[in-house]
C-alpha cells in the first residue's frame, strides 16, 4: 500500500509520515501492523468527538438510507442542512443568524471575503502577518508567510498585513477597507491568543469605519475553547465567522455565518454571487447536525478547559518553555526545530500521534478530541515526557 501512496497519490511534501491505517475508533488509531497508537492531533482539530463516535456515526448512516446528493446548493430544502443551520443561529449572537454551507474551510474564507466586498463595495482586505485561512489563491491572498505563497503570485490584489495583538496598525483599516480577517487564535504563528481586548479594538475600529470584521474559527471552533466559538470567550461579535475542521465531526465541510441582510446580498445583483454544487451534502450537514448537538447536550466543551488544566498539569519539562493556547488548542514550545521534530517522531514510535504547526518551528502541536479522557491524556503526556527525556539526555 504504501508503495502505491507514494506512486499515485499526491503529496504535500517530500516526507509525509506514510502510517498505513487500519481503522480508528475514540481516541486511537490504528495501523495494518497492529500497532496502536494515542490520537494528540485529531485529524489536525477536525476529529471533534473522536474517531467514529456513535451518534456522528448513526446520522451518516440514518441519512444514506434517505438520500445523498439530490441538487446543487441553495435550490431543495434538505431536512439536515436546514436543521444544522437553525441550531448555528441559535447558539450564535443574534445578527448572526444565517449561514452558507460549503465544503471546507477554505472554501469558506473565499466564501467570506467576496461577502465583505459585496457588502461595503470596497476592495480592500486586511489580514495579519503569519496568518494561515487555507491555501486557494483567494484564502493564500490573505495568507500572511511570504515564502508560501510567492511562486504562486500574482495573487488578488489589495490585501495588506497587520501584526497580531498589535494595536498601533489598527489605524491602517480606513473607509477603503472591505474587511479585515483574523484568525480567533492564531493558529499557524503558534497558538497565539489576542491580548489587551484586542479583538474588542478591531472590532471598534471597523465600526468607525465601516469595514467588515471576519473571523476565522476553523480551528477554535466547536468547543475547543470551552466556548462553542472561540470569539465567545472575548466579548466580541464579529460580522461574519468562517468555520470548518471540527463541525464536521470527521467530515469534510466549512461554512460562514453573518447577518441575514448582508448574506441574501450573495443571492442577487448578480444572481449566483456564490455557488457550490456539493455545499450542504445532506450526509455532511447530517454529520455536523449530530456533532454540533452532542456539543451542545453534553459538558465536553466546558471540560475543555479541565482538560487544558491537566495538560498544563503534567507537560513540566526542561526542554519545555511554555505552553502556549487554550483549551484543547495547545502547543507545547521547546527551544530548537531539532527538539521539536525529534520529540514528534520518537512519540509516534512511543504509539503516541502528535504534529507540527505551519509557520512556528518550535511548536508542537496537541489537538486531541474533546472525547480524550484524563487517563487518555496522563498516558500521553508520560510518552511526551519520556521522549523528551531521552532527546534532553
Amino acid at each position: 500500500m504504501i508503495k502505491d501512496f507514494y506512486k499515485y497519490q499526491a503529496q504535500t511534501t517530500p516526507y509525509p509520515l506514510g502510517m498505513e491505517v487500519s481503522h480508528a475508533i475514540g481516541s486511537y488509531i490504528y495501523d495494518t501492523k497492529g500497532n496502536k497508537y494515542l490520537d494528540f492531533v485529531a485529524g489536525v482539530s477536525a476529529c471533534t468527538l473522536g474517531h467514529q463516535n456513535p451518534r456522528v456515526k448513526k446520522a451518516i448512516i440514518d441519512q444514506l438510507d434517505k438520500y445523498l446528493h439530490v441538487m446543487v446548493y441553495g435550490e431543495y430544502a434538505q431536512d439536515p442542512a436546514i436543521k444544522l443551520c437553525k441550531l448555528l443561529a441559535e447558539n450564535m449572537p443574534e445578527k448572526l443568524n444565517k449561514t452558507y454551507l460549503v465544503n471546507s474551510g477554505t472554501e469558506a474564507i473565499e466564501g467570506a471575503l467576496k461577502l465583505a466586498r459585496r457588502v461595503t463595495g470596497r476592495s480592500q482586505l486586511i489580514s495579519c502577518h503569519n496568518a494561515y485561512h487555507g491555501n486557494t489563491m483567494g484564502a493564500m491572498s490573505v495568507m500572511g508567510y511570504e515564502e508560501r505563497k510567492q511562486i504562486f503570485r500574482p495573487l488578488i490584489p489589495d490585501v495588506d498585513f497587520i501584526t497580531f495583538n498589535k494595536e498601533d496598525d489598527l489605524q491602517k483599516i480606513t473607509t477603503k477597507t472591505a474587511g479585515i480577517i483574523l484568525e480567533t487564535i492564531q493558529g499557524g504563528a503558534g497558538f497565539i491568543r489576542p491580548e489587551n481586548n484586542f479583538l474588542k479594538k478591531v472590532r471598534q475600529r471597523c465600526d468607525e469605519v465601516g469595514a467588515m470584521m471576519i473571523l476565522d474559527e476553523i480551528q477554535p471552533g466547536f468547543g475547543r475553547t470551552g466556548k462553542l466559538f472561540g470569539f465567545q470567550n472575548y466579548n466580541v461579535v464579529p460580522d461574519v465567522v468562517v468555520m470548518g475542521k471540527g463541525m464536521g465531526g470527521g467530515m469534510p465541510v466549512g461554512a460562514f455565518t453573518a447577518n441575514s441582510e448582508h448574506m441574501d446580498l450573495l443571492s442577487d445583483n448578480p444572481k449566483l454571487g456564490h455557488i457550490t454544487t456539493f455545499g450542504g451534502h445532506p450526509v455532511i450537514a447530517a454529520a455536523c447536525l449530530a456533532t454540533l448537538q452532542e456539543l451542545l447536550e453534553t459538558d465536553l466543551m466546558q471540560k475543555a478547559l479541565e482538560k487544558e488544566q491537566l495538560f498544563r498539569n503534567l507537560l513540566k519539562h526542561k526542554l519545555i518553555n511554555e505552553v502556549r493556547g487554550e483549551g484543547l488548542m495547545l502547543a507545547i514550545m521547546t527551544e530548537s526545530p531539532e527538539i521539536t521534530n525529534n520529540i514528534i517522531l520518537k512519540c509516534q514510535d512511543k504509539g503516541l500521534i502528535l504534529f507540527w504547526l505551519l509557520f512556528e518551528p518550535c511548536a508542537i502541536r496537541i489537538t486531541p478530541p474533546l472525547t480524550i479522557s484524563n487517563e487518555e491524556i496522563i498516558e500521553g503526556c508520560g510518552i511526551i515526557i519520556e521522549a523528551m527525556n531521552e532527546v534532553g539526555s
